[in-house]
């Protein structure tokens, strides 16, 4: 038996920057065993802003500046955690966050960027948006031109701040209006010194020409004194009409550092010629946020790219006792600036040339650097040894590596056929019937609900896993009517340091209470211990104020209530091969951590049958509920809710290891009227984690119930509805 690496160190990035995301490449082709590795980021996608103007200017889509903080730090073998950093406790070494658990560190480094809001100008909060972070711009500048093209907006826009990003951001907002149909766009640039400062005679030439040429207006010694909803006032008083104001006023630290003890220059963290924090040997920081002690630099993302080898290095150095290398900026780089079309000026040590073709070179740069994360290096299968007994090739063929969630259930095949062979409980206070979602017990004058389950995790981040998994076992408990009482936690951790240990069951056991809390359940008890991988499960308890509410209560006409989209399965199994975009993942995992409780309690009074979608998918427990009651059903495919993304992953051939089995307990128990085959409902039998309730309600309550739903805010469909007949399903 191969020994597992036990985990000993905790290294904890915040923010997912440039340096950071070449750290987590570079990582990941050669990660440091014995090391968990966390990414914390409030995004699952940072964006590369390079090509900015780029994007503004029409060139580019939204997801050509993307880098995927999901699919890279899958590929490093990084946790990431989508919350805020809001402050360090140097002391403890942890990390606080905006909206969840502190999280320990043994070595940290810090990558967050800066911010160009002129947060001092009247006004600004509330009615300018800042030209970095990159991500709310982008978003408001969509926005506003599509106000523009309805006419919900007037083409005028002011931006704070005459240096050079701000010229060229200006220039690019020109040409996607002109191209958008706008005729005479009103962009004024405003600077309260000179503008265009630090550039070379050249390039000032060549940006001047092309704001003339634009007839963008340049305004320099002008103070900006507030911005209202309609203008930018002047301190001379004067006013420029203005329906979108841009903050691009040079490079501001976020506010949080200062309220940390960080050394700071200007509210920049200095750092020493190795990157590390002065006087900490266990922080470092580069890029915007970092000052540069040893080697002052002006803030450019040429840096950041330039320090990510050397932070690399000395990270790995500290972890396992190396030698570190120094940091060397270069005094000069060169700089490419658009022009708002496919034209560039280049401008290096006090040469400026705008000469054809620049703009494809700025081009072939900008896309060589995102081709690192378009295009990660593919993660290769488990390795067989040469000699296997038979039938093992053929069992890894679709899938060599099993899913977590609901994904790695045993099949329903295999599962029914245990449970018809177990006896018959023989005790009048055990209630439960054939294929119920919970045990059904009579305590005294009481019944009692009982169920237990658990997640091979699908995620490493222990508070998200303990959540969504809590969520999960307490479906049962929801699904049967019944209210939240208690629960057991059951944890597996892998092999790790005790000091680990106790920062991962913090973590859990902080997700769980709050999840089991909020339900109205005690964590009365658990049990631990070390395993291969993390594993979370719960026993729950639940009280029913009358009799539970099953399988076998359904009657034709009722209509059928879903509650949650599908697709967890497909969308899991595509994030473990790091083949799933962010932003779908971050769905999927926002539709798992949803609890049951708000639904649960509408349909609870007219549920006359009802279950919750998990692991055997929505065909699956569909059919049980019509075989338990002897009815049929009809879905109506156009009707059921899907999560985003999830359609173009099934198209693709991804699924679930759970996929094949469910689909073949099912096909036998459907019939197909669509033309498009049985292939192009593949989401039947997609299995569920945490997912929603189906109730089968009586159609004069139907849309009452609905009603109900839709003001509590659960996202619910009507999929379709019982029919007389044989217990089998009608996809229509």
């Amino acid at each position: 038996m191969q020994a597992q690496v036990p985990l000993t160190r905790d290294l904890v990035l915040i923010g997912g920057g440039h340096a950071h995301a070449l750290l987590l490449r570079r990582w990941g082709m050669r990660p440091l065993p014995g090391v968990r590795l966390t990414l914390i980021d409030p995004n699952v996608k940072a964006p590369y802003t390079g090509m900015l103007p780029g994007h503004v200017a029409g060139h580019y889509a939204r997801g050509d500046l993307d880098i995927d903080l999901v699919r890279l730090a899958r590929f490093a073998g990084a946790r990431l955690v989508q919350d805020r950093a809001v402050g360090l406790d140097r002391g403890a070494r942890r990390v606080r966050l905006e909206a969840r658990p502190d999280i320990a560190y043994d070595h940290l480094s810090i990558d967050i960027g800066i911010s160009s809001a002129p947060l001092e100008i009247e006004g600004f909060a509330a009615h300018g948006i800042a030209a970095k972070p990159l991500g709310p711009f982008a978003e408001s500048w969509a926005r506003f031109v599509e106000q523009v093209r309805s006419g919900a907006a007037a083409p005028r826009i002011a931006l704070i701040g005459g240096g050079v990003g701000a010229v060229e951001l200006a220039l690019a907002m020109h040409h996607r209006l002109v191209t958008a149909g706008v005729a005479e766009p009103a962009i004024s640039v405003l600077d309260a010194g000179t503008a265009l400062r630090g550039t070379a005679p050249g390039t000032r030439r060549a940006l001047w020409n092309a704001l003339l040429r634009a007839g963008i207006t340049l305004r320099e010694g002008v103070g900006v004194q507030r911005v209202t909803s309609e203008a930018v006032v002047l301190e001379s008083g004067a006013e420029i009409a203005a329906d979108l104001v841009v903050g691009v006023a040079g490079a501001r630290p976020w506010p949080w550092l200062a309220q940390t003890d960080l050394p700071l220059e200007d509210g920049f963290i200095r750092v020493d010629e190795w990157l590390r924090v002065e006087g900490d040997p266990t922080i470092y920081a580069a890029g915007d946020c970092a000052h540069l002690s040893h080697a002052p630099r002006p803030k450019a993302g040429v840096y950041a790219v330039r320090a990510a080898p050397v932070l690399a290095h000395n990270l790995r150095a500290d972890l396992t006792g190396a030698q570190r290398r120094a940091f060397r900026p270069q005094k000069d780089f060169l700089k490419l600036v658009s022009l708002g079309g496919k034209q560039a000026v280049a401008d290096k040590g006090g040469v400026g040339l705008h000469l054809p073709g620049l703009w494809r070179w700025k081009d072939r740069i900008d896309q060589k650097f995102m081709e690192k994360f378009r295009r990660l290096p593919e993660m290769p299968a488990p390795e067989l040894p040469r000699e296997v007994a038979r039938g093992v090739r053929a069992e890894m063929s679709d899938h060599p590596v099993i899913c977590g969630g609901c994904g790695a259930k045993v099949g329903p095949g295999a599962l029914g056929a245990m449970i018809a062979e177990l006896p018959p409980a023989g005790r009048a206070d055990v209630l439960s019937r054939p294929g119920d979602d919970a045990g059904i017990l009579r305590v005294g004058g009481a019944i009692q609900v009982l169920s237990t389950d658990h997640l091979r995790a699908f995620t490493d981040d222990p508070w998200l896993m303990a959540r969504i998994t809590a969520i999960h076992a307490l479906g049962d408990v929801w699904a049967m009517g019944a209210e939240p009482q208690a629960a057991l936690v059951h944890v597996i951790l892998p092999r790790m340091a005790e000091r680990l240990q106790r920062h991962t069951l913090r973590e859990i056991m902080a997700g769980a209470g709050e999840v089991m809390g909020a339900a109205g359940a005690a964590i009365i008890g658990g049990h631990t211990t070390q395993g291969a991988e993390m594993t979370i499960g719960f026993t729950v308890t639940g009280l029913a104020g009358g009799d539970a509410i099953g399988l076998e209560g359904a009657r034709p006409g009722d209509r059928l209530i879903l509650t949650k989209p599908l697709g967890t399965g497909a969308i899991l199994a595509a994030a473990m091969q790091a083949q799933a975009d962010g932003d779908v993942v971050a769905g999927a995992w926002a539709s798992m951590a949803r609890p049951l409780a708000a639904e649960a309690a509408i349909l609870r009074g007219a549920a006359r049958a009802m279950t919750d979608v998990t692991g055997f998918g929505l065909a699956g427990h569909l059919l049980a509920i019509c075989r338990a009651t002897g009815v049929g059903a009809r879905i109506d495919a156009d009707a059921v809710p899907l999560l985003p993304g999830v359609a173009g992953l099934l198209d693709r051939g991804v699924r679930s290891s759970l996929h094949g089995a469910n689909a073949a307990h099912a096909m036998e128990g459907m019939q197909f009227d669509r033309s498009e085959g049985p292939g192009a409902f593949d989401w039947l039998f997609d299995p569920q984690t945490a997912g929603g309730l189906l109730a089968a309600v009586p159609e004069a309550q139907a849309a009452e119930v609905m009603e109900a739903l839709r003001r509590a805010g659960v996202p619910a469909a009507g999929i379709g509805v019982m029919t007389e007949g044989a217990a089998r399903i009608r996809v229509v």
